[in-house]
């Protein structure tokens, strides 16, 4: 009875060792500038799904969600959502078999001043997915399904971009003043 113990101590210390070998690690939570204040969220399209969640990620971020009236807020603004079905194959009968769903989304973070925090960016994303023109049950839902994956995840890669712009300027800021001056001088003329 003794050996059960030790088996399942050995084999949790493995699998840490294991998991601390391979680089895993868990995802911290986005990094937004120190004096961002209060942030919105805006889209073209009226009560997007993405906007939605694009807000709700950004609040358990830590940001400070802008009241409906404020102005002079820190503003994150999808300017383009964009889906899409592309056929990628057909049957003997010339249907198309298989389809390739695409979702594309444009969209620059400005801070309160105006000044851009994140340049305007495109994020696409796809899926294939498989719809017998003969057999269509279930094929709508298995669309549907994927569609919600995809906002998903496009909110996800938003709030990745936006955290590596962030954390890529602080460590842009926190170079020192040689590494300044090393790439001031590579971009200088040579002559004396």
């Amino acid at each position: 009875m003794i050996k059960i113990p030790a088996l399942r101590q050995s084999a949790i210390l493995f699998l840490v060792l294991g998991l601390s070998a391979c680089g895993f690690h868990l995802r911290n939570k986005i990094a937004l500038p120190a004096d961002l204040g209060p942030v919105r969220v805006t889209s073209t399209t009226p009560y997007s799904p993405l906007a939605e969640s694009l807000a709700t990620g950004l609040k358990q971020a830590g940001a400070i969600p802008a009241a409906a009236d404020a102005k002079d807020v820190a503003t994150l603004q999808v300017l383009s959502e964009r889906w899409g079905d592309l056929p990628i194959s057909i049957d003997a009968f010339g249907r198309a078999q298989e389809f390739s769903l695409r979702y594309a989304a444009v969209f620059v973070f400005r801070r309160a001043d105006g000044s851009i925090l994140v340049p305007q960016q495109v994020v696409e994303l796809s899926r294939d997915y498989v719809s017998p023109p003969v057999d269509v049950t279930g094929t709508t839902s298995e669309r549907e399904v994927l569609a919600t994956e995809l906002r998903r995840e496009m909110t996800a890669a938003i709030l990745r971009r936006v955290d590596g712009v962030v954390q890529g300027g602080a460590i842009r800021a926190g170079a020192t003043p040689d590494d300044a001056t090393q790439e001031e001088v590579k971009g200088q003329d040579p002559t004396p």
